[in-house]
């Protein structure tokens, strides 16, 4: 989308003020801050919320306001000085266009429902105000991303995303599994964010600014001209989609989405849907800039494959409810990796939206569930779909989202994506189908463990959730269902149902054979490992994550952990003895030398002049030697 400046027409006061979106978030977090102090307590936690609520809902209201004078006036680009000193001035951006500006709705719009739904599911929650104030961090981090304009400012915010992952996955930082969980996550995004950091870095040496725009000028020029040699552009396509890979839980760096499960489960709806999605603008933003590195583009497609494949696979072997759904995430990213790779990148986004609402509902219904029974052990539920029908409509409907059921949103997206990948990438079309199928048939696996079935201890009294999670659950469930209307609207996507019908019939086969395959495999509930040696070996793998974990301890921790002992044993014993050993040196001369000191002044005189009388000799002796020579 062209960025258009600004016009000698003033612009909407709300577009003026577009600044202010970013910090409706952060002032929530401010607002929370009192009483996650402590320093109102006799009224509890609550008021916290409730100023979060008012303060996102007015971002929500915001960003709909500039949506609709965006879709009505074009897109634009804005500037604001914050810091002029000298030859310095530092300027924040943002753009305005039709893409960020849904996003930013989706951001938005998630945080509201997510802190509506965490009302009811952390109502006995002593700590609710420090939940909603680091809430308030988040949403704004993510806001500010969705909007910046320039890649420094879009690289500070993921940073800030990343404390605040942090600081929500430990959030029950009682439990030392939480803390564990809290502390791998972070260091696992840090990985890529330091690389990103790298790329970012040698950017701005070479173009000299950090805007998108002034960017893609330089690159093309650059290209033009043949200014970067192909190692730097490598090395410079490969920094640019750390980042990225990292904030989407892309293979290797996927496994920090499946510690982070073990925050609250409102944290774990707007992780699944909105920040992966915010990590895929990124990329979407830096693709440009990829140019000079085709193999950057080759190891998108590598990434996005095997995430997707083995994503979808290690899903279907999980017993735990909400990991069961943490991988499928992986799984969708990758789909939208290679969408991205292969210059598809409106596709990706609508996969994006699509993923994201349809995602969030599956995990509201998850939390439903959780809060209910107190139990996340896919095999000690059952039965639950005669007591919770909001809870199991939430639950089908967001399936159906996901796995291509025409006429929901993930159909016209994999109708879409495979119509350009049928003919030119056959693999990857292959890939879009297997990832589909899997998909439902973890969807059919998981529904017949909790909703069907006779009830188990743990189910047999489990009502329906409060009105303030079924709310929100409802409210998206709606969304979901009108998705394909609301992408119907966007004009930058022609023809989104003008795919043909092999296709269609592709699509829908896929997710049918995968839906027949879940109905038909054989469930225990007492043994959730099968009996058969074979299919025992394969289920640990895939349960396992394919021992990754396992494998990352033997190479990269053990390597680490082996330079960190050669490095204490050099500093230990060669510096250490070095140093030590020269102290005794220093020791043990002075303890001879003492020896000859007599206390006689006499002698004393007398040493001094042998050692002049010395000095003169030798200082005659050296011009006699230069002549002879």
């Amino acid at each position: 989308e062209a960025l258009f400046p600004l016009s000698a027409e003033p612009l909407p006061l709300s577009i003026q003020l577009v600044w202010m979106v970013p910090l409706y978030g952060f002032s929530g977090m401010v607002l929370s801050l009192p009483w996650a102090a402590g320093w109102f307590r006799r009224n509890g936690p609550r008021p916290a919320a409730y100023l979060n609520l008012l303060v996102t809902l007015l971002a929500v209201i915001h960003g709909s306001l500039i949506l609709q004078q965006v879709w009505v006036s074009g897109p634009h680009h804005l500037e604001f000085g914050w810091f002029a000193a000298a030859d310095l001035d530092l300027r924040i951006g943002f753009d305005l266009s039709l893409t960020n500006l849904a996003a930013l709705e989706l951001v938005t719009g998630m945080s509201l429902l997510g802190q509506v739904y965490a009302l009811g599911y952390l109502d006995k929650e002593w700590a609710l105000a420090r939940f909603y104030a680091l809430v308030g961090f988040f949403e704004g981090a993510l806001a500010g991303v969705v909007l910046s304009s320039s890649l420094f400012m879009s690289y500070f915010l993921l940073e800030m995303l990343t404390l605040s992952t942090y600081l929500l996955v430990g959030f029950w930082y009682a439990q030392p599994l939480v803390v564990t969980a809290a502390r791998d996550a972070f260091l696992t995004k840090r990985v890529g964010d330091v690389l990103l950091l790298m790329g970012m870095v040698a950017l701005s040496a070479w173009a000299g600014s950090m805007e998108f725009g002034d960017l893609y000028a330089w690159a093309a020029d650059a290209d033009a001209s043949g200014a970067l040699t192909p190692l730097a552009g490598t090395l410079l396509g490969l920094g640019l989609i750390a980042g990225p890979m990292g904030k989407c839980a892309q293979f290797p760096m996927h496994l920090w989405l499946d510690e982070a499960m073990e925050g609250p489960n409102p944290a774990s709806i707007l992780r699944n849907s909105v920040v992966v999605t915010a990590g895929a603008l990124v990329l979407v933003k830096v693709m440009p800039l990829l140019r000079f590195s085709p193999l950057a583009t080759t190891v998108l497609l590598v990434v996005g494959t095997i995430s997707a494949v083995a994503g979808a696979l290690v899903a279907i072997a999980q017993v735990d409810i909400k990991r069961a759904f943490s991988y499928s995430t992986t799984s969708y990213l990758g789909l939208v990796f290679i969408a991205i790779a292969l210059q598809q990148p409106a596709i990706a986004l609508l996969l994006l939206f699509a993923h994201g609402l349809a995602k969030a509902l599956i995990f509201m219904s998850v939390g439903s569930i959780i809060a209910t029974t107190n139990c996340q052990d896919l095999t000690e539920l059952g039965g639950l779909g005669s007591r919770m029908p909001a809870t199991t409509t939430a639950y089908l409907v967001g399936s159906a989202g996901l796995v291509g059921l025409l006429p929901l949103g993930c159909f016209w997206c994999f109708g879409l994506l495979l119509e350009r990948f049928a003919s030119e990438y056959p693999f990857f079309a292959a890939v879009l189908l297997l990832t589909n199928g899997l998909t439902a048939f973890n969807f059919i696996r998981v529904f017949r463990h909790v909703f069907m079935g006779p009830a188990l201890p743990k189910t047999k009294r489990a009502p329906e959730v409060n009105w303030l999670m079924a709310l929100p659950m409802v409210s998206l469930t709606v969304l979901v269902v009108l998705m394909p209307l609301l992408m119907a609207r966007i004009d930058s996507v022609p023809g989104i149902a003008s795919f043909s019908w092999p296709v269609a019939l592709a699509v829908t086969a896929s997710g049918l054979v995968g839906a027949v395959g879940g109905s038909l495999v054989p469930l225990n509930k007492f043994w959730s490992r099968s009996m058969t040696r074979s299919l025992r070996l394969l289920q640990d793998l895939l349960a396992s994550d394919f021992y990754t974990d396992r494998i990352y301890r033997a190479t990269i921790v053990a390597a680490v952990a082996g330079l960190a002992r050669l490095s204490n044993w050099i500093d230990q014993t060669l510096v250490n003895g070095l140093v030590n050993g020269i102290g005794r040196l220093s020791l043990a001369s002075a303890e001879g030398l003492k020896l000859g000191v007599s206390g006689q002044l006499q002698s004393y005189v007398l040493t001094v002049l042998a050692a002049i009388l010395l000095l003169l000799a030798s200082l005659q002796w050296l011009p006699l030697q230069g002549l002879r020579g």
